[in-house]
């Protein structure tokens, strides 16, 4: 071994102890006689420290060494000076005074630093030099947090009576949601494989062969346009399950995503059991099959109110089968008209011809009708008294509101 202990676990009680370590040089600062090395593998950092009076050898090879060269120190552990201390760090307590400074592979500058965050970097610039940003704390923590995520979901099934079983990845095409990639067949001239999109076909064999419980960890291939939230390849939980109901599935999958939450030590689940809304429900409230529940500002149907009305645009959808449907925005009555303007460009992209709305500036009158006064809108002259309270009732606006339509 090139090392005996990793950059991230020394500390008080290996003072005294001689070490050897590897890794990348992460900051190096020169004092002259005396200088200070931050050693980095994906452990941590340990901070070395070369004087001149101590090894002159070491403190020639260390004034040579440059920001991600690799390096291999020995030397002994001893406390830092008082005052010194990093908390920032796990060895911060501590740091090796180096008696050897071997430099294995020295560096080209990188493109970027890696010791920073690099947010700014541009991406098309880190993934050229990927094996630099995986070098990043960042990068570096994903790919442990996926680790520890595969890791729970192998134990989780596992205790289930779960069978961890790899299909093949060389298949016959069969239809899906997307394009194959295909692989040309060298045995077969001018057939081809075709990459699994899903191992679907393969799981069901299974469940007929009396496997009853499958799971994998798949890697799959579509091609396909690529999205924010669509790979060429990508990796998914692909599990099966024999005599059960679609509630058994809920119930499994639920109870591990609520222990991994738990496990990770991320923010708790608020709602056990998950809430479950019907399709009909979700396209009712929502406009969309697959909502985001912590949106709080729900549709609400309008149709039964306007179905009689003069306004022809209200009249007309609901007499073509269609409907009328209304969201609140809470304090939006004194939004200006440039940006009810921009509101309704923006749902013009999802369908919209228009924007209709209403705000209520004012409370109603003691026979519980909206004067002008009470309201501002561009179609309240078009709806009848009745047609505003019962707007108004719909989508329980208060003084303040704004009703889009």
């Amino acid at each position: 071994m090139l090392k005996t202990h990793t950059c991230g676990e020394l500390n008080r009680t290996h003072i005294g102890e001689e070490v050897t370590l590897a890794g990348w040089l992460n900051r190096r600062r020169d004092h002259g006689g005396l200088i200070f090395l931050d050693l980095r593998d994906r452990f941590g950092i340990t901070q070395v420290t070369i004087g001149s009076d101590v090894s002159a050898a070491a403190h020639e090879a260390a004034e040579q060494a440059r920001n991600e060269y690799v390096m291999q120190i020995k030397g002994v552990v001893q406390a830092r000076p008082a005052g010194q201390e990093n908390p920032n760090l796990s060895t911060g307590e501590v740091e090796v005074i180096a008696t050897d400074v071997v430099l294995l592979n020295p560096s080209k500058n990188p493109p970027f630093y890696i010791a920073d965050a690099a947010d700014d970097v541009d991406e098309a610039l880190r993934l050229k030099y990927r094996y630099l940003d995986l070098r990043r704390p960042r990068m570096l923590q994903n790919l442990k947090l996926r680790h520890t995520i595969v890791r729970f979901i192998r134990e989780y099934l596992s205790h289930r009576e779960f069978l961890e079983i790899e299909t093949p990845i060389l298949l016959k095409s069969t239809p899906e949601g997307a394009r194959d990639f295909v692989v040309p067949s060298r045995l077969h001239p001018h057939e081809f494989y075709a990459l699994p999109q899903s191992p679907q076909q393969l799981k069901q064999l299974l469940m007929v062969s009396g496997i009853e419980r499958y799971f994998q960890i798949a890697r799959c291939f579509r091609d396909e346009d690529l999205r924010a939230d669509r790979q060429p390849e990508f990796t998914q939980l692909d599990l099966e399950m024999s005599f059960v109901e679609a509630e058994d599935i809920r119930a499994l999958i639920e109870g591990m995503l609520v222990e991994l939450c738990t496990t990770l030590g991320a923010k708790p689940i608020q709602k056990q059991p998950f809430p479950v809304i019907t399709y009909a429900e979700a396209m009712d409230k929502y406009g969309i099959d697959r909502p985001d529940l912590r949106f709080g500002l729900t549709l609400f149907n309008a149709s039964d109110v306007v179905a009689n009305s003069e306004f022809g645009v209200f009249k007309n959808a609901v007499a073509g089968g269609g409907q009328v449907k209304g969201i609140l925005y809470p304090g939006g009555a004194d939004l200006t008209r440039r940006e009810i303007d921009e509101l309704t460009e923006f749902v013009k992209p999802y369908g919209a011809k228009g924007l209709a709305w209403i705000g209520v500036t004012g409370a109603p009158d003691a026979e519980g009708q909206y004067n002008a006064e009470a309201l501002r809108s561009q179609i309240a002259k078009f709806l009848s008294p009745d047609e505003i309270r019962g707007l108004v009732q719909t989508s329980e606006a208060a003084v303040g509101d704004l009703i889009l339509l």
